[in-house]
């Protein structure tokens, strides 16, 4: 018996969720963090008692540090390097997630190539061979002599190639398919993932290696493994893209070196990737001539302000229930709109199918939307074309006013570096005011309906007004179309 207590004293048992790793003293049915059902299940725990080892070098005030050793340095890619904070810092470990296809392996070949320009770059693929990534570096550009490349599925044979270019960036696709022999569980597991990344982040910080590391995510958008993975690395980006477009995003979610609100804007093609400097023209649409139900927003992506132009189609439905269909916006958000029309600028649309989407596969997320889509809701429902360069910002509330949206100097000043003429904007008081500002003119309204009004005060005639009739609001009277 007394054998029994020593070893019960020396292990513990703990219920762990082989997905995410979460812990907890009992069994549950479904995971309290990854939300996964029948993934937790009863491990046994040793605790582990450390004693005092010898220092790998002496601790010095924080003024003694030299910065020098962990200076940025470009990576040949200027949109990376935005995120970034201003390029790769040695010793850094990277983190890039997004969904299959999106382009992770493109970006990371073309980032490792403009390294081996001046300094040795490893591409360590655990997805494909070694012939089908010099393939895609043929066709797109990126052979390099100092771009070193190994088809590895073991860690310590990633280890050992490391040893042996000694490379200053290491690239490793992906984190989910490199196994350690000393750990449990199958590639891609919680045990074997939290080993791999443990390895490759000591590896990258005992001999200043850059390292970038590829990781999938779950069906939801999450990074997939262990939430450990996160904490482990310094940079934690999300790559984003639509499947129909070839436009793609890089966000940093994380960032030890610098802020966590950039984003970098890439075109992928079968050629490669290529930085895209000024994204707004690949959602901004020119029309041959004026059309009802479009208007043009000013969204914040970041820190970078990019143009979106909003189109809203309204068609009388058969159906008891209209629909409401969204594409690159918050349908919840638009529906909220649709009430706020509704009830405080007589806009009936309950027998009406409305259907809003942005141009270029651009998604607006955020409130400061909420009025260039009221406007092209509007437009459309009435068949009012809506003045050129016309841009429109703001938040709407439940009761119609307008609210104010954050840095609206540099909305303002890219729309007008684009040729816009005039900004509708939430008023600071309660009255309409107009100014100028980077040579726009600037109208400040204090709520939906008077930026409503100040549209179709200003809208040029319609091709056809018997078929497009003028946009007319009343507080009293239905507008129908």
């Amino acid at each position: 018996m007394a054998q029994v207590n020593s070893r019960s004293s020396r292990t513990r048992a703990v219920f762990r969720c082989s997905e995410c790793g979460w812990e907890t003293a009992k069994w549950v049915g479904r995971c309290g963090e990854c939300q996964t059902w029948g993934s937790v299940a009863e491990t046994a725990v040793t605790p582990m008692r450390t004693a005092p080892a010898p220092v790998s070098s002496r601790a010095v005030p924080i003024g003694e540090v030299a910065v020098s050793e962990s200076a940025f340095r470009p990576s040949g890619v200027p949109e990376l390097d935005r995120v970034l904070g201003g390029g790769l810092v040695p010793g850094a470990v990277i983190l890039l997630a997004g969904e299959p296809g999106v382009g992770k392996s493109t970006l990371l070949l073309e980032v490792a190539a403009q390294t081996a320009r001046h300094e040795r770059a490893l591409y360590v693929s655990g997805e494909e061979s070694a012939s089908q990534v010099r393939l895609r570096a043929d066709r797109t550009g990126a052979v390099r002599p100092d771009l070193f490349l190994a088809a590895e599925t073991d860690l310590g044979a990633v280890l050992t190639h490391i040893e042996q270019v000694r490379p200053k960036l290491l690239v490793v696709d992906s984190v989910q398919t490199i196994s350690a022999s000393g750990a449990e569980g199958v590639p891609g597991g919680v045990t074997q993932v939290k080993e791999v990344a443990a390895a490759l982040v000591r590896t990258a910080k005992t001999h200043d290696i850059t390292t970038i590391i590829v990781g999938h995510v779950t069906k939801d958008g999450s990074i997939a493994g262990p939430r450990v993975l996160e904490h482990l690395v310094d940079v934690v980006l999300g790559f984003e893209g639509d499947r129909n477009s070839r436009f793609r995003m890089v966000r940093a979610l994380k960032n030890r070196f610098g802020p966590i609100d950039e984003v970098g804007c890439f075109d992928l093609s079968a050629d490669g990737i290529v930085a895209v400097a000024d994204p707004s023209g690949l959602f901004v649409e020119s029309h041959h001539h004026p059309v009802p139900g479009t208007c043009v927003a000013v969204t914040m992506e970041g820190r970078r302000p990019m143009l979106a132009e909003v189109q809203a189609l309204v068609v009388g439905s058969p159906l008891e229930r209209p629909r409401r269909t969204t594409s690159g916006l918050d349908g919840s958000r638009v529906a909220m709109v649709l009430a706020v029309l509704e009830r405080h600028c007589r806009i009936r649309l309950h027998t009406y199918d409305v259907f809003v989407s942005t141009v270029g596969g651009a998604r607006l997320t955020e409130p400061a939307s909420d009025l260039a889509v009221a406007v092209a809701i509007a437009s459309a429902a009435s068949g009012a074309v809506a003045p050129r360069g016309v841009v429109a910002m703001g938040e709407i509330g439940l009761a119609g006013e307008l609210r104010r949206v954050r840095d609206l100097p540099q909305r303002i000043a890219e729309a007008a570096r684009l040729g816009f003429q005039v900004a509708i904007v939430p008023a600071r008081g309660g009255k309409t005011v107009q100014r100028q500002v980077d040579g726009m003119r600037v109208i400040e309204v204090p709520d939906v309906f008077s930026a409503l009004e100040l549209i179709r005060a200003t809208a040029p005639a319609a091709p056809d007004p018997k078929h497009r009739p003028q946009l007319h609001l009343a507080p009293s009277e239905p507008v129908t179309s």
